[in-house]
């Protein structure tokens, strides 16, 4: 027998979990949620530091990659999904950074209505409690999500900060409030030293409700249809060569995949361009030639620096004194244990004649092998990053084959316009001035990478290519446009254009990229649909 519910949730991850939260709220609507990976008891996902050891998990991580490219020297760049109840929020860094108002007043300008700062404000607002400082009375103080001020401090980050203002980048009380310029300690999705999940806030207090089902291990392999419209899912019990599961959508098929895995199935379910489909062996079902387009990311190289008189995470994570910090850890009090991947950010611009910051600068009190934040380095140190917020290099996502669980192609096309380029540089550049101000004199011992000895525009741009890396910001594979649009795949209701019954919700459908993480506008994007969704 076929099951039935009202709507089905295809991924548990950040969209998911909060789909699955506000839709079955109403004890009349069933819903289901389907994800392909395990549930989230591992300790490490709870652990906020465990996200180094489950970037590199094939239980929790799709271990997707990009393609090489020219500016990745040929190099192929690791892709982290998560692959688990929570999803991507169950392994990223636990940050939270909503973006500029003008992000989101930018989505509206392209034709999307509702989609203003204005509009969007108050979804930001309803799904999250945030503890810190608002000054500007634009924060939620009762939603399921707790949001937090880093409570850990160092002497480091201060000096950074002091330095940053003498460049004329100043403090900022709340980079998610008014404005987002300025250096401030990180806000994170961390709790008493634990990571808040989107399942952890949005999913596990409400598994217990009858009307909800929640299937793990459950790969959706295709989508059901009658015509024009999505009735259903299949899904394969386990993974490859599992039992196959139909079920049936008595409204709504809701894809929450995420941005690679969305246009995968959806190229798989015929919907993508023609020549694409034909290329593969899938039957064009509707021709949408946006499907897997318009791909971007945040990439850079991460500089680090040898330290003196102080020390840093490296000496914190061995022997005595990691025992000291997981009691800490345990006593729920601030430990390198339970921080987020960074602890300071700085919002800068590229050009002083700049209306709006479209630099995002990290800081940390570590140090980490060639650039990869999965593995201190054995020797103390700080490492900075910069990146261009609001890219213009676009790539793709598109299915291999037909094969439901093969990996799809990702052609992530990192700096190829060149204005990525000049504000990188722009970035890099700065992030080395403020490595060298006068606060941070006496603690900076020398630049180890790339070092002194790299001067010019192209050594710096060299450096990008043979050790840059995602920042884990991938969206726009499903994009949200007018109808004039020829390449928009969903409206502004987020419903697949051409098909009924079928709507994505997930970063996949960010018309452009927000200045941010992509984490907290992933989660507001499902509020807001949810809401849609329930009015409709």
């Amino acid at each position: 027998m076929t099951d039935t519910f009202d709507y089905i949730i295809i991924g548990a991850g950040s969209a998911g979990c909060v789909l699955a939260n506000r839709l079955s709220a109403d004890p009349g609507t069933r819903v289901c949620v389907l994800e392909a990976g395990p549930s989230d008891w591992n300790p490490l996902i709870h652990m906020p530091v465990g996200w180094m050891k489950l970037l590199k998990s094939p239980a929790y991580n799709w271990l997707y990659e990009a393609e090489p490219s020219e500016w990745t020297g040929g190099r192929r760049v690791e892709v982290p999904r998560g692959k688990a109840l929570g999803g991507s929020s169950s392994i990223n860094g636990c940050i939270f950074n909503r973006g500029t108002p003008g992000d989101f007043d930018h989505w509206a300008q392209r034709g999307n209505r509702g989609w203003s700062y204005d509009d969007v404000l108050p979804h930001f607002k309803s799904l999250e409690s945030f503890s810190g400082d608002d000054p500007d009375g634009r924060r939620g103080r009762d939603g399921p999500l707790r949001v937090t001020p880093t409570d850990w401090r160092h002497p480091l980050v201060e000096a950074f900060m002091d330095g940053a203002a003498t460049l004329g980048i100043p403090r900022n009380p709340d980079y998610n409030g008014r404005t987002q310029e300025g250096t401030a300690y990180t806000q994170r999705t961390i709790v008493d030293g634990r990571r808040e999940s989107a399942a952890k806030a949005f999913l596990t207090p409400v598994k217990g409700r009858p009307n909800l089902d929640v299937r793990t291990g459950a790969h959706v392999t295709g989508l059901v249809f009658e015509g024009r419209r999505c009735v259903g899912v299949r899904y394969a019990r386990g993974g490859r060569g599992g039992g196959a599961v139909d079920l049936r959508a008595g409204r709504e098929v809701l894809l929450s995949g995420g941005v690679i895995n969305s246009p995968q199935l959806l190229q798989l379910a015929g919907i993508g361009d023609p020549a694409h489909l034909a290329g593969i062996g899938v039957e064009v079902r509707h021709a949408l030639a946006g499907v897997g387009e318009n791909l971007r990311d945040h990439y850079t190289p991460r500089f680090t620096a040898r330290v003196r008189n102080t020390d840093t995470l490296n000496e914190r994570v061995h022997g005595v004194r990691l025992m000291a910090e997981a009691v800490k850890w345990a006593l729920k009090r601030p430990s390198v244990l339970g921080i987020a991947s960074t602890v300071c950010y700085a919002f800068a611009r590229s050009d002083p004649a700049l209306e709006v910051n479209d630099l995002q600068i990290t800081f940390m009190p570590a140090s980490y092998k060639d650039g990869h934040q999965s593995q201190l380095d054995d020797q103390p140190g700080v490492t900075i990053a910069a990146w261009q917020q609001r890219p213009d290099s676009k790539g793709r996502v598109r299915a291999g084959s037909a094969d439901p669980f093969e990996k799809p192609v990702i052609d992530a096309n990192y700096l190829g316009e060149a204005s990525d380029r000049r504000v990188l540089l722009a970035g890099l550049k700065l992030a080395r001035k403020l490595l060298r101000t006068e606060p941070m004199v006496p603690y900076f011992a020398g630049e180890i990478y790339p070092g002194d000895g790299v001067v010019t525009d192209d050594e710096l741009l060299d450096t990008a290519r043979r050790r840059g890396t995602t920042t884990f910001h991938m969206m726009g594979t499903c994009r949200m446009g007018p109808e004039v649009d020829p390449t928009a795949v969903v409206d502004a209701e987020l419903r697949v254009r051409g098909i009924g019954g079928l709507r994505v919700v997930d970063a996949s459908i960010m018309p452009t990229m927000p200045s941010a993480n992509t984490n907290a506008a992933t989660l507001m994007i499902a509020e807001k649909a949810a809401a849609m969704i329930r009015a409709a």
